[in-house]
């Protein structure tokens, strides 16, 4: 993508990158070009760096141990899911909670952390993330611990992710049973909630004006970064389309093909 020296060079000399991982890291299993080099250039420049996904169902460990997989490393202090957040959250408003939880091991973990413990009888919270094993029982448990008090948390607000096959249903879809049936709306916390990328600023110890978001996706990550007052990147490996960027009222301040760009690897 073109754009000139002296923009490109604002966005280099940035020193936090609040980075997305789905679509713009990888897809499913699946490496996205150019992303070793660029985080190899993180590095070499002594950027501070945050992974931030909306992603619930893994651990900062195992999202470690994932890239590692991939020839990454990327120590655990790198990552920030939207399961810590929501746990977060919920900490610093009832604290000691309890929560019927759908999701994976990764949401669970964050919530124990939190020092919640999980309740499938009379519980303070519903926390529903994407769950691959989603069934029927545990949509008409949750409906019915809603209808009898239960507040209902979604960790992020996605309809959709990017995966090694295409596009698969993430966590607002999977959640609308729920809703359409206790006519209750879940209340979201990951992007693009701006309550976290306040919770990774915070965790990256910087202002808004020394970091910048990049993102796959206008829906989530841009306007996130837009409502939170960053510099926004958005890269064409994942959800977006330049096709897509019509149907918004809003557009990052930079497009990319990829990471790469950022890195140099190519012309921008």
């Amino acid at each position: 993508m073109n754009m000139d020296n002296e923009k490109y060079e604002v966005l280099r000399s940035k020193k936090n990158f609040i980075c997305d991982m789905d679509g713009v890291i990888y897809h499913g299993n699946k490496l996205i070009p150019h992303v070793k080099e660029f985080i190899d250039w993180l590095e070499k420049n002594e950027k501070n760096y945050l992974f931030l996904t909306n992603g619930s169902g893994r651990s900062p460990r195992e999202l470690a141990q994932k890239l590692g997989r991939m020839g990454l490393n990327v120590g655990q202090e790198h990552f920030y899911t939207s399961a810590q957040a929501t746990a977060s959250f919920l900490a610093s408003q009832c604290e000691g909670g309890s929560a019927y939880v759908i999701g994976e091991p990764g949401l669970t973990y964050a919530m124990y952390e939190a020092g919640f413990s999980m309740n499938d009888v009379n519980p303070d919270y519903v926390v529903f993330g994407s769950s691959k094993s989603l069934n029927y029982e545990q949509i008409e448990k949750a409906s019915r611990l809603i209808m009898n008090g239960a507040k209902l948390i979604g960790t992020n607000s996605d309809l959709v992710d990017p995966s090694e096959n295409g596009i698969v249903p993430a966590c607002r879809a999977l959640i609308s049973p729920i809703e359409l049936t206790t006519g209750r709306k879940a209340y979201y916390i990951g992007k693009p909630n701006p309550l976290m990328m306040r919770h990774a600023l915070k965790k990256l110890g910087c202002h808004r004006v020394d970091a910048v978001l990049i993102g796959d996706r206008m829906d989530t990550d841009i306007i996130a970064g837009i409502e939170t007052e960053i510099d926004t990147v958005l890269v064409l490996s994942g959800v977006t389309t330049l096709a897509d960027l019509e149907k918004f009222p809003y557009r990052p301040k930079y497009i990319m093909k990829d990471v790469g760009g950022i890195a140099g690897v190519y012309d921008k």
